[in-house]
């Protein structure tokens, strides 16, 4: 039997607006990844965590020449390797931008190598852009932050190649380790600080 014409446009119809509802519903559970380093991992991932809008955030390294490093080869400075969180967001509650914010406010950008008695070049400040759009915001926000320091920023803005998650008891590992002593001189009053000052929340949102 043959279908009426507006049969068939209306089923045409129907068929788009379901397609674009299933669109709309794959934009809105889109994730981004951003993969930034300052300093030790287990500070960067602690501010992070307690961000609206981020959806994990996993500690490791990045930015050097050996593959699957340990802690322990990181730490002696020879694989090249930075510190670095990756952090896996949903843009729709939290911009790349917001992220960087938060990354100046979060350590010191124009110390070399080195945040406080951490020193070496995997403690470097850097940003490894995963994309064009990343690389552009990331010297964009860079050059607006040079307006809050008196130093210049060192942070390289490089593009991400490889991550490598760290030891699983690297990971949430203020979460798990609040009485450490590096945890309670060191983290603990950089959370502080920034929960006072209204940049990041006392409990992570996800």
């Amino acid at each position: 039997m043959k279908l009426p014409i507006y049969f068939l446009l209306a089923s045409s119809m129907l068929n788009l607006a379901a397609l674009a509802q299933s669109t709309r519903l794959m934009n809105t559970n889109k994730t981004e990844t951003a993969t930034l380093g300052g300093g030790c991992f287990w500070c960067m991932e602690a501010v992070y965590e307690r961000l609206p809008g981020v959806i994990s955030v996993t500690s490791g390294f990045a930015g050097g020449h050996t593959a699957n490093p340990t802690y322990h080869q990181v730490c002696a400075g020879d694989t090249g390797h930075a510190e670095v969180t990756q952090i896996v967001f949903d843009p729709a509650k939290i911009s790349y931008e917001k992220l960087l914010d938060v990354f100046w406010q979060a350590h010191d950008p124009t110390t070399l190598n080195r945040q406080g008695a951490d020193e070496g070049t995997q403690y470097r400040s850097i940003i490894l852009y995963h994309s064009e759009a990343q690389q552009l915001a990331a010297e964009k926000s860079k050059a607006e932050a040079q307006k809050n320091f008196k130093h210049p920023i060192v942070t390289e803005i490089v593009p991400f190649t490889k991550f490598y998650a760290a030891e699983d008891y690297h990971q949430e590992f203020y979460d798990h380790n609040p009485n450490y002593g590096y945890c309670r001189v060191v983290i603990a009053p950089k959370l502080e600080k920034l929960e006072k000052e209204k940049v990041i929340q006392e409990q992570s949102v996800r």
